[in-house]
């Protein structure tokens, strides 16, 4: 079995959307949109495979994340970008974006190395090598 795609909910789909094509290679579908029911999405795909759907909804309620606080539900997901020397880099440029940098590139206790992350809307990436 794998997974094969993670549903995040959004107030500003294009903005999401453009933040995984540009820092992560990501490749877009065409927008769907459901006008009855006042959907939009985007899948967007990565070169292994695996797949984010990015969603917006009218009666989907906005809630603010503390940066530190962990909630029920998708805690985080991690990317791959295929070398420490990636996962440095990648953090500088997200921090230099204005992104904020959450953890900082380490090797964790389990002997990952990985940096942590928030997208535009406070979603937690382990950025992994």
């Amino acid at each position: 079995m794998r997974i094969t795609h993670i549903a995040i909910w959004t107030n500003n789909l294009e903005n999401l959307k453009n933040f995984y094509l540009k820092y992560f290679n990501g490749k877009s579908n065409q927008k769907y949109k459901n006008i009855k029911k006042g959907f939009e999405s985007y899948f967007i795909s990565f070169d292994d495979g695996a797949k984010l759907e990015l969603m917006n909804r009218f009666d989907i309620s906005e809630e603010k994340n503390e940066v530190n606080k962990e909630y029920v539900g998708i805690c985080h997901f991690a990317i791959s970008v295929g070398s420490r020397g990636m996962v440095k880099e990648l953090t500088e440029v997200l921090k230099k974006n204005g992104y904020l940098v959450i953890g900082e590139p380490r090797i964790t206790g389990d002997g990952f190395y990985e940096s942590l992350v928030l997208d535009p809307d406070k979603n937690r990436i382990e950025i992994t090598e």
